[in-house]
Parts: C-alpha cells; structure tokens; sequence
C-alpha cells in the first residue's frame, strides 16, 4: 500500500508485489470547470427543487433522525475537509502525558501484555492470550490485501490457520517465535517503503517474544493509518469530482431532517440584507413629494457582503452559519492571521506618518520593521495576550530600529517628543474607535471584497488600498484563500441562500423591485 509520492517497496515476487496493495493513482478525474461553475445561478430550477420550502411547516425530529442528521454532518465534514485540504491525513492520537486517557491505555495495556508473558512463562506454556493476538494479527494482515490477492491471502490463511494452531498447542508442539518471524515477513511484504526501517528493526529483534509482538502491534497501527492515508489520497480524485453534487445532497438531507438546521445563516443573511438597506438609501420622484426609500441589494452582493462579515465574527458570542461549519477551523486561522496583520499595518502606518520622510523609500527598514512588528504581537488572537505590554515592546523596540537606521544614514536621533508621540499612538491602537485601526479594518474589508468580485480566471490579486501596502504579499495570499473558500461554498449551497433570500426580499419589500433582486442570477465561479 504505497503513498503517495512513494514507490511499492521492491520485492523479488512481482505477484507478491501486486498483491500487497493497490497502486497510487497518479490520474486526476478533473474537476468542475470555472466556466461549468459559472453558468449555475440562484435561479436554476435544480436549485429551486433543493431549497424550496415545505407547504406545511416541518414536523420535531426524533431522536433517530438526530442521530442520522449528526452523522451526516460528521461525513460531510469529513469529505469537505479531504476535498479542500491536500494536506490532510489520518495519524495516531497522541494522548497528553499524565492525562487520565493515556494513564489507563498504559494500565490496561501493561496488564495484557503482563498476562501474556506470565502464560508463556507457565510449565507448560498457555496460548490462551497468545491466540488471540494471532487471531487479530491475521485479521490485520488480511485486511490490507487487494480483493484480487488470492495468492498471498492463502499464504497467510495457510500459516496462521487458528485451528491448526489449537491443535499444536495441544500436542505442546507450538513454535510462536517462528509464527512472529512468519508474521514480520509478511508486514515487510505489505508496508509502505515509509515502514521499511521499522520491519527492519522487527527483524533485528532478539528479545523475548512478549516484547516482539509487543513491537509488531506498534508497526502494525502504524501500518493501518498508512493504509487509511493511502485510500484518503485515492479518494480524492473522485470526491473533487463530484464535490459538489455530494455536499449539497448531504447537506439537503440534513435539512429535511433537522427543522432548525438552516436557522443561523437565515439570520446572517438576514442581518446583512438589513444593513445594506439602511446603509443605501436612494431617492426616488413619484406623483407626490419626493421621499427616501430603500436600494433593493442583489443576491451577491448580500452574499459577498455577508461573507466579508465573517472575517470579524466573534465566535464566543455567536454560532457560525450552519452552511459554514465545514470550513469553520479555515474561517478562524484565517482570522487569527488577518489579526496579526491588521495590527502590524496599523504600527507601521503610525510609524511612517509619525516620523515622515526621513525613513521613507527604505524597503530594509520597512521589512525590519515589519518583521519586529509581527515578532511581538504574534499570538494577538489569544485570549491571555496582553496587548497593552505587547504594544509597549513593539514602540521601544521601532524608536530604537528607527534612531539605528537614521544614525547610519548620518541623521540625528528622533527628538524625545517624537518618540513620546509614536510610543503612545502606537499604544493606542487597541483602543475603540481608534481612527487608525478603523481606517485599517475598513480597507481590509475592501480589499476582501475586491477579492470576492475579482473573476476566478483573473491572474493578479486586486490592487491594494493605501496604508495597507506595508503587509500586501501576506494579504494577497489571505484573500486568495479566503475567495477560494467563499466560491466553493457559494457552489455549494447557492440553492438555500436563494430560498432564503427570496423569502427575506419579498417579505422586506414586496414588489417588482423585490422580486427582481431575488430571481437574478449569480455568478458562482
């Protein structure tokens, strides 16, 4: 069972090599094409097949259902985590040490294997323990083999067949180092070159018999999460495939069964669609005197709104919309960093509008810097990070880079004032409604939203708005993250957005104009 980027592990037996395991496959089945994605609309009548709501109002589920819904859920995770993420892979859980978990695995597992040698150790020996360790061992073995290994299946049948055993524990002619050295044979057969050096080491072993079974059960949970890693890899071609059509169908019969599963992003939408309309007002001439009323939004842009909202969500107040959970661990790196680099922006916009031209049009001292900046607020996001001491370190440690750099340049040191006023508006940053943090939250969010419109064919990232030019390569990969999140999700679950906001629309203002904005279509790719 080879992973991916490794060859099989050479063997003299080609049939035993092609038995050990399935190939990687190296083929892609292709993906969805951007302009496939972008002929989808909020209109289409599949779309309005999925999300269109029940005439009578949905029935309380039942515990069953519940059950069902939550295991749903569990594997459309799981899928939409393979699908996005290239790097993901299944590994051995590493307990804490001291913790309760781990101390009653060691327990237990010290007492079998206690039990086991005091048996081997009787005159004459007992198997009762070691038989059934053969039994799972031979069960493990099979289940890494191709359906079509017959060959190598009958070899281990053959040698571990559990009723011939039985009867040479019973004549006391039993030889179980030679079954563990048949066994450590096999392992090195069917492991991937990764374990090689492990098999290695199992063949090297000269100490008791406990102590190699001991080893092999080791290797072979190792053995077992390769074997998972390496059907995850062949996976995904296919779920990449067919991601789409998969997430919706999962997600829809998660609808159908839980009443309340769409009740959080109804109000995210629900919420942005609200403030668009407050926030753009237009005049209008009818018969009467002229009187304000509110702009109707379109779907995407109440979409592209709502998605830019999320890169401030506070996630101890409020729930994540139901149709974002699969990406919520992505949406709070994603945030954490975006916070780092926020406030680094707003130092250093301090910094070069504080101090002028003096240390202008120096890349190396802006990266310094820079580099000083994101050293010391690194961590911002936690909740135990004293920003106040932090902001502190950050100002004495810029004066002094600054006061370097300008003695270089044969420039006299910053005048004690100067420094006293970028010490404390560097300090201040954190506090509300600081002109400078709000600047910069504000041409964050822009810029975010230049992402979100920016078609997915375009080659270069949008341009970036003044002040935020300090941190514009780290920013442009955060968007370019974040917009490939938001368009997959936008595929995705574009037929609930749309019943959603056509009842949200033609309930907040009935009429042409509503039902105009809600019918258009959006562009998903």
């Amino acid at each position: 069972m080879p992973l991916q980027d490794e060859r099989p592990s050479a063997s003299s037996d080609p049939e035993t090599e092609q038995d050990a395991g399935p190939a990687v496959r190296r083929d892609s089945t292709g993906s969805s094409s951007d302009g496939e994605s972008s002929r989808r609309s909020f209109s289409s009548d599949a779309s309005s097949r999925l999300s269109s709501p029940a005439s009578s109002p949905p029935k309380p589920g039942t515990f069953d259902e519940l059950m069902v819904s939550a295991r749903d859920l569990s594997n459309l995770s799981l899928a939409h985590e393979i699908i996005v993420n290239g790097d993901f892979h299944v590994k051995q859980p590493d307990l804490p040490q001291g913790s309760l978990e781990r101390r009653v695995k060691e327990i237990v597992h010290k007492a079998f294997w206690d039990r086991l040698e005091a048996e081997l150790n009787d005159d004459p020996p007992e198997y009762e323990y070691a038989i059934r360790l053969l039994e799972e061992i031979k069960e493990t073995l099979l289940s890494f083999l191709n359906p079509g290994a017959n060959r190598l299946r009958n070899l281990i049948c053959e040698v571990l067949d559990m009723d011939l055993i039985r009867q040479q524990v019973d004549n006391e002619a039993l030889d179980i180092r030679a079954l563990a050295d048949y066994i450590v044979f096999i392992m090195g057969k069917l492991c991937a070159p990764v374990r090689d050096e492990e098999v290695r080491k199992l063949k090297e072993n000269s100490g008791s018999v406990v102590s190699l079974f001991r080893e092999i059960f080791r290797v072979l949970d190792l053995m077992k999460m390769d074997m998972v890693n390496y059907t995850i890899q062949s996976l995904r071609p296919q779920l990449q495939y067919h991601s789409i059509e998969y997430e919706r169908a999962k997600f829809q019969s998660i609808v159908e069964k839980t009443p309340s599963a769409l009740d959080h992003t109804t109000e995210w939408i629900k919420e942005t669609i609200e403030e668009l309309m407050s926030a753009k007002p237009i005049a209008t001439q009818e018969s009467g005197p002229p009187k304000a009323t509110s702009a109707i939004p379109s779907p995407i842009v109440v979409l592209n709104t709502g998605y830019v909202k999320l890169l401030s969500w506070d996630y101890r107040k409020r729930a994540l919309p139901e149709t974002l959970m699969t990406d919520e661990v992505r949406l709070r790196e994603l945030q954490q960093r975006l916070g780092l680099l926020k406030a680094v922006a707003c130092v250093l916009l301090v910094v070069y509008n504080t101090v002028g031209g003096s240390v202008s049009g120096l890349p190396a001292l802006a990266d310094r810097l820079k580099r000083i900046a994101s050293v010391l607020l690194e961590g911002v996001h936690s909740p135990s990070f004293n920003m106040t001491e932090a902001l502190e370190n950050v100002s004495t440690q810029i004066c002094s880079e600054l006061n370097k750099s300008l003695s270089e340049r044969g420039y006299p040191a910053l005048p004690a004032e100067v420094q006293l006023s970028l010490k404390g508006q560097i300090c201040s940053i954190t506090e509300e409604n600081n002109p400078i943090s709000s600047l910069i939250d504000e041409r964050v969010q822009l810029y975010f939203g230049r992402f979100l419109c920016t078609p997915n064919s375009h080659p270069a990232p949008p341009t970036v708005p003044g002040g935020l030019s300090f941190v514009q390569p780290e920013l442009a990969e955060l968007g370019a993250h974040f917009a490939r999140v938001v368009r997959f999700n936008m595929q995705v679950y574009s037929p609930f957005y749309t019943g959603i906001m056509r009842k949200l629309l033609f309930s907040a203002a009935p009429g042409p104009a509503a039902a105009g904005a809600a019918q258009a279509p959006v562009a998903t790719g």
